[in-house]
C-alpha cells in the first residue's frame, strides 16, 4: 500500500530511535542502517491504518529482524579473517541513541558492545531494550513474544554477564581527553616503561583488521606485553604508511562515549583505538582498522570539520 505523507513522517521520527537499538543489537553501523530500511519497507507493504501503536509494530519489527541477522552473522564471523569487533562511533553520532542515564551511555560504551558479543541474540534484544531505552518487562516480552517473568529473567542473566565482564567508569569528555594525550605521550615516547605505568597488569590490546589490514587477531595480554606492541604500533615506519595510504596523523577524541585515538590520512579515519579505563588504570586496547567498519566515522569526521592540528604523526 501507499504511504501517506503522515505515514513517511511517522516512521522518520522513529528513525533515530530505531537505528540506535539496532546499532547495539548489532555491533555495526552499516548493518543498522539496513535494518532500519527493512523495517522501512515493512511499514510500506503493511496495512498502517490498522497499526494502534506504531512505535511498537516498527520496534518489534526491527528487533526481530536483527535478531535473525544477529543468529546468520554468527556462523558468518567463524569465517571473519581475524578478530571480529564492533564498528565504533565517534562523539556527537546520532546512531549513539540516548545519553541521559549512566545506563544509557553504558549499553553503547565500547567495552559494554565487546560484552554483547558472549550474550545470546534474545539476551542481547532484552538487554538492549531494557537497559539502553527503558522498555518495561511487559513491552518488552510483547515485542519478543516471550512471557514477562522470561523477560526478567533473561534480563538479570544477560546483565549480570555485562557486569561480571567489566568495572563500570564514568569519563567526561575533557577526561578522555587528558587520558588519550598521556597515552599518545607514553605511546609515542620510544620506551615501554611510561606506557607500563598507565596499565594494569591484566591489560589486554587486540585489533581488527578484517584481513584487510594487518591487526592483531589473538590478544596481547599483561602490562609488559601490551606495552612492547603499543611501543612498536605507534612507531613510524614505510610500511605501515604503505598499507594505509599516507603518513596518518593522531588525534585524541572519544569514540562510543569512551576516550579514543583516531588516526587520519588526508581526511580518511583509518584506526581508531578505544581505550577502556578503570580507577586502576587502561584495562584494554581495542583498535579497529577495518576500513569496512570506517566509513562512518570518516563521514563523522569530514562534517565536524576539525581544524586542529594533530597531536603526533606517524
Amino acid at each position: 500500500m501507499a504511504l501517506s505523507m503522515d505515514d513517511v513522517d511517522r516512521f522518520e521520527a522513529a528513525r533515530p530511535r530505531l537505528e540506535a537499538i539496532a546499532y547495539r543489537l548489532l555491533g555495526s553501523a552499516g548493518e543498522a542502517e539496513d535494518a532500519v530500511q527493512e523495517t522501512f519497507l515493512r511499514w510500506q507493504a503493511a496495512d498502517v491504518g490498522r497499526i494502534e501503536v506504531p512505535e511498537a509494530w516498527l520496534t518489534k519489527v526491527l528487533t526481530n529482524y536483527c535478531l535473525n541477522q544477529l543468529t546468520s552473522a554468527r556462523a558468518r564471523r567463524e569465517t571473519y579473517v581475524g578478530r571480529w569487533l564492533p564498528e565504533p562511533l565517534l562523539a556527537g553520532d546520532p546512531m549513539l541513541g540516548p545519553a541521559e542515564t549512566a545506563e544509557q551511555r553504558d549499553s553503547v560504551s565500547y567495552a559494554v558492545l565487546v560484552l554483547l558479543e558472549r550474550l545470546s541474540p534474545g539476551e542481547r534484544a532484552v538487554y538492549v531494550l531494557r537497559e539502553a531505552f527503558g522498555y518495561p518487562h511487559r513491552e518488552v516480552a510483547e515485542i519478543l513474544d516471550i512471557t514477562e517473568a522470561a523477560s526478567q529473567q533473561i534480563h538479570h542473566r544477560a546483565k549480570k554477564h555485562v557486569a561480571d565482564g567489566r568495572t563500570r567508569t564514568e569519563i567526561d569528555e575533557a577526561a578522555a581527553r587528558r587520558i588519550v594525550e598521556e597515552f599518545l605521550t607514553a605511546a609515542t615516547s620510544g620506551r615501554t616503561e611510561p606506557l607500563v605505568r598507565l596499565l594494569t597488569q591484566d591489560a589486554v590490546s587486540v585489533g581488527d583488521g578484517g584481513g584487510k589490514i594487518p591487526a592483531r587477531a589473538k590478544a596481547f595480554e599483561g602490562a609488559l606485553a601490551v606495552a612492547t606492541f603499543l611501543r612498536g604500533l605507534f612507531k613510524p615506519s614505510d610500511a605501515k604508511r604503505a598499507w594505509i595510504g599516507g603518513a596518518p596523523g593522531i588525534y585524541a577524541s572519544t569514540a562510543n562515549g569512551g576516550p579514543a585515538v583516531v588516526a587520519v590520512v588526508d581526511g580518511r579515519v583509518v584506526g581508531i583505538t578505544c581505550l577502556e579505563v578503570t580507577p586502576e588504570g587502561i584495562v584494554a586496547v581495542r583498535s579497529q582498522v577495518n576500513p569496512d567498519k570506517l566509513v562512518r566515522a570518516t563521514e563523522r569526521w569530514a562534517a565536524a570539520h576539525h581544524g586542529e592540528a594533530p597531536l603526533h604523526t606517524l
